[in-house]
């Protein structure tokens, strides 16, 4: 296959994470949890309880069509000011490519350490050629977010699609469950909807993990699109780590399959919680 098919392989891994992280749950009715509502698992003073700590870093390998496609990282940065809130600094990065067109790309967040809402997006893209930098910023106070010099209007509470995922891990959605919600900073993508399908158990590089399978869909073409199959396993312990991601995009598989895990400052233990 020449760099030229590979390409869309590529394009593709990095599509997967962004659009993953843009699939927000909501609650289905009134008596639905919010998002932001996330377990209890260690208050934090000042800080809303989340499921990550800092220095946490989940390591994923890419397979598309049955081809390697690279290598995938969430990382939780650390604790950083933006405008004069203090905000969880998190990163998604992949690196891949054959030998005439490499991939590196990075997706960089900030989320509210209180509101969890996102404060500041940015996407650095390289790939092969292609080269793009754009940086967004997010003001829930306002309802609003900035590109360069444009002001457009966004929802309250926004999440981007870094953070998306961060806030899924948090919902903790159980088989039968279905959520929606409207809090992707740009509007025309809402709704966004999770289903909860089923438990099984789910054998990736890092281990064998009970797991509940979530059904993602968003209104927009990708790997989560609304015709799409999509299916991620998140484990059923505390960290509800996204171990597995399948869909199908132009007509090829697209697999993201966990293959280590570094614990963050704060984790609910000091290992990954497996099946024997």
């Amino acid at each position: 296959m020449s760099a030229l098919q590979k390409a869309p392989i590529q394009r593709a891994l990095a599509l997967a994470f962004a659009a993953s992280a843009a699939i927000a749950p909501a609650r289905l009715s009134a008596q639905a949890a919010m998002l932001s509502a996330t377990p209890p698992l260690a208050a934090v003073s000042a800080r809303a309880a989340v499921p990550y700590g800092v220095g946490e870093e989940l390591t994923y390998k890419a397979s598309f069509g049955g081809i390697p496609a690279g290598t995938a990282r969430m990382r939780v940065d650390g604790i950083e000011t933006i405008r004069g809130r203090s905000a969880y600094h998190v990163v998604f990065t992949i690196d891949g490519g054959v030998p005439f067109f490499r991939v590196h790309d990075r997706y960089d967040s900030w989320i509210d350490v209180q509101t969890l809402a996102s404060l500041r997006h940015r996407q650095q893209i390289s790939e092969g050629r292609y080269k793009r930098t754009t940086v967004y910023e997010i003001y829930p106070e306002r309802g609003t977010y900035e590109q360069g010099d444009s002001v457009h209007a966004s929802v309250s509470n926004p999440l981007d699609d870094g953070s998306f995922i961060y806030a899924i891990r948090s919902a903790a959605i159980r088989v039968g469950e279905t959520r929606r919600d409207d809090r992707y900073f740009r509007p025309d993508r809402n709704p966004v909807v999770l289903t909860g399908l089923r438990q099984e158990a789910v054998r990736v590089g890092a281990g064998v993990f009970p797991a509940t399978v979530v059904r993602p869909s968003i209104k927009a073409n990708g790997i989560f699109s609304e015709n799409g199959d999509a299916q991620v396993w998140f484990s059923e312990d505390a960290r509800r780590y996204p171990l597995l991601v399948k869909s199908r995009f132009a007509k090829f598989s697209l697999t993201l399959s966990l293959e280590s895990v570094v614990p963050g400052v704060g984790s609910a233990s000091n290992t990954v919680s497996e099946t024997q």
